[in-house]
């Protein structure tokens, strides 16, 4: 037997937008971690109860929440989008290398964009979830990602 319970409606009136851009230099392909970067930013903001969006502004990287605990988990990620994209699969558009291509498809297959709920200060995220930029290309690219809260502030 399944058993659901859901705590009381909680509300708040959304009278803040803060915007901050996030510049990262990546190493090549792999993941970045910025959950202490949203954390700060959020803190900064002294944000309350909101809205917490990432997003970035590239086609050959994306963002996605995934475990912190086991690096492991993080290599069979990159296992996976490899096999899934492939470099040598003959993709016809291949002017800035060959694993523009497949970066595209890995980005269209993870996202461009997060949102977070913000509760009492903090980013709801999961004991054992993190925020990371996925660069999906091999060598190290400059990244851009917009964090942006909308809520209430105390």
């Amino acid at each position: 037997m399944s058993r659901i319970s859901r705590t009381g409606r909680s509300t708040a009136s959304a009278d803040t937008i803060a915007t901050s851009l996030l510049t990262i230099q990546t190493s090549g392909r792999g993941f970045v971690d910025l959950t202490a970067e949203a954390t700060n930013f959020v803190g900064e903001a002294r944000a309350k109860q909101g809205m917490m969006t990432l997003f970035i502004r590239h086609t050959s990287a994306s963002l996605t929440i995934q475990e912190n605990a086991d690096p492991s988990v993080l290599d069979d990620l990159t296992t996976a989008l490899g096999r899934l994209a492939p470099e040598n699969a003959g993709w016809s558009h291949d002017t800035e290398g060959p694993d523009d291509m497949p970066a595209h498809i890995k980005t269209m297959l993870t996202a461009t964009s997060l949102q977070i709920p913000v509760l009492s200060g903090e980013l709801a995220l999961g004991t054992w979830q993190a925020i990371y930029l996925v660069e999906h290309r091999r060598r190290p690219h400059r990244r851009e990602v917009v964090l942006q809260f909308i809520g209430q502030v105390g």
